[in-house]
């Protein structure tokens, strides 16, 4: 059965409330009392300072998002701030055509490495972020929540030519 293809597009305003619901319902941003009010200012603010955030959408539906920053990575790297999924669409290819676009991205600003933090709590991330190539490369106790550590994943980029294939920019 084929897939659905998976549209990677800019951040637009009509995509705000998706993003809002994916962070406002869904773990990692639940245990960070994430609010749909906080989490609306986030994409607001996104929106209005033309960060790099892209989002996926199947049928024409919001169902992921990522927001990278170009040198966020200890300087040295890029840095995936954040990266999302609809629970309706997890295990369709999106979170990988987001991570595919991002260090699609990062390549081509130059960049050597991917940086992310994960949960020590979110095993289903860590999972994932390994099984695409990253490395657990450090943590940091206490940075967000006391009693939660943010592990550090690192990914050597490869270089790309062209934007991924399963990615319609």
């Amino acid at each position: 059965m084929p897939r659905t293809p998976i549209h990677i597009a800019p951040l637009s305003n009509a995509d705000i409330p998706a993003c809002v619901h994916i962070m406002s319902q869904s773990l990692p941003w639940t245990r960070y009392q994430i609010t749909e009010e906080s989490a609306r200012k986030l994409w607001s603010a996104a929106l209005a300072t033309e960060a790099a955030v892209v989002v996926a959408r199947l049928e024409g539906q919001t169902m992921g998002f990522a927001w990278y920053i170009e040198h966020g990575g200890f300087g040295l790297g890029g840095y995936l701030k954040l990266l999302g999924v609809h629970a309706a669409a997890r295990g369709r290819g999106v979170g990988g055509a987001l991570l595919d676009h991002v260090e699609w991205l990062a390549d081509q600003h130059g960049q050597r490495d991917l940086f992310l933090l994960v949960s020590d709590f979110n095993a289903p991330a860590q999972a994932f972020y390994r099984a695409r190539g990253y490395t657990q490369v450090g943590e940091i106790p206490d940075l967000v929540v006391s009693g939660i550590a943010e592990l550090i994943f690192r990914k050597r980029l490869k270089g790309f030519r062209d934007p991924p294939t399963a990615v319609g920019w």
